[in-house]
């Protein structure tokens, strides 16, 4: 006979799991100009590359600090525009989920909640600098983390061993 779960004991499991923001701050925030004032009289395209990182450090038992680096880099022509890069951290409190859930949790969970915050620092930099607004587009990082998985799925089946960071 297949046991079944009392409505009382699913609540108790939901309860038991649980996910929250302890403190949300920046750590760190850069805005380079390298070529002002005279990139402001070049005409032409500017080029936006953005790339993303991650850093997860536990702090204690439960508790993960998550720092998501977003740098954003414009050219134009062979010339840096600008360069801005903002890291936005947050600690977590994370507790009730086994090992795999806290992993996709820190991983998709947190850099989600912290790239609003992220993204809108940037837009201000990139305003503040001289330059027309910046609208970053929303980052899937539940995307992003299943791709991750699977490129190490698929090597760990094709060549031994390999250690999965909380790196998003």
């Amino acid at each position: 006979m297949a046991e079944e779960q009392t409505p009382e004991a699913a609540t108790e499991e939901q309860q038991a799991a649980q996910f929250q923001l302890q403190k949300l701050y920046m750590k760190d925030v850069s805005f380079e100009l390298p070529n002002a004032p005279q990139i402001f009289q070049d005409d032409g395209q500017v080029e936006i590359k953005m790339n993303l990182a991650q850093r997860v450090d536990q702090l204690a038992d439960g508790v993960h600090e998550v720092v998501l680096t977003v740098t954003v880099t414009a050219n134009l022509g062979e010339k840096t525009a600008y360069l801005a890069e903002v890291q936005q951290a947050g600690i977590f409190a994370i507790s009730g989920l086994n090992e795999q859930a806290t992993h996709a949790a820190v991983n998709t969970l947190c850099p989600h909640t912290l790239f609003p915050y992220a993204r809108r620092a940037i837009t201000d930099l990139v305003a503040d600098g001289g330059f027309p607004p910046l609208v970053l587009q929303p980052i899937n990082f539940d995307q992003i983390y299943t791709q991750r998985m699977q490129e190490a799925q698929a090597q760990t089946n094709g060549a031994g061993e390999m250690e999965v960071q909380g790196n998003a």
